[in-house]
């Protein structure tokens, strides 16, 4: 219903109201999207800083060394779980080494492999420190580098890096299939 005062057409004062708690509610609506995507975002965009410093720094790497079994035993201690390295001997990825990560205030363990000239950054964190990574049972491309993640045995594990999907896929296989041994 339109009210008329002096000539003129006005609309009720409650439709007024009603538009404005509308208004309100999608402002809201909207924000609370944009702060989830945000947070969702943040935790792989640490990663990617993380990945980016290695490749521009000399001295990123703490442990230098392609022998898994100098690299897996220099985490101890300084992470608060374990893990299995697979054997590489015969396949075209090298370990480089690691050093220790934090996502969050959560240690974990950041391994570097490198495939012919590209390096590859492998993550590992408890699976309830990086819950918001998300999970992927393909590879997916994600700011500019191809990434697949997934948990297992309690672990959040994240590999990245530029080199071809498929080599990311090959070493996330190499990796499940170490993590169940």
């Amino acid at each position: 219903p339109v009210l008329v005062h002096g000539g003129q057409a006005r609309a009720p004062v409650f439709h007024r109201e009603w538009l404005a708690v509308a208004a309100a509610v999608i402002v809201v609506i909207a924000a609370a999207f944009i702060v989830m995507r945000i947070h969702r975002t943040a935790p792989m965009r640490e990663l990617v800083d993380m990945h980016a410093t290695l490749l521009a720094g000399a001295n990123a790497i703490d442990v230098i060394s392609t022998d898994r079994h100098t690299v897996k035993p220099w985490f101890q201690g300084k992470i608060p779980f374990t893990f299995n390295l697979p054997e590489l001997q015969n396949s075209e990825f090298t370990l480089i080494g690691g050093r220790v990560a934090y996502l969050g205030q959560t240690s974990g363990a950041h391994l570097i492999y490198q495939i012919r000239k590209h390096q590859i950054s492998v993550f590992m964190f408890p699976e309830s420190a990086a819950d918001s990574l998300g999970n992927s049972s393909r590879v997916e491309r994600r700011q500019t580098f191809n990434v697949e993640t997934w948990t297992q045995e309690g672990l959040r594990y994240v590999v990245f890096g530029d080199a071809a999907p498929e080599d990311i896929q090959k070493l996330s296989e190499l990796l499940k299939s170490t993590a169940k041994s």
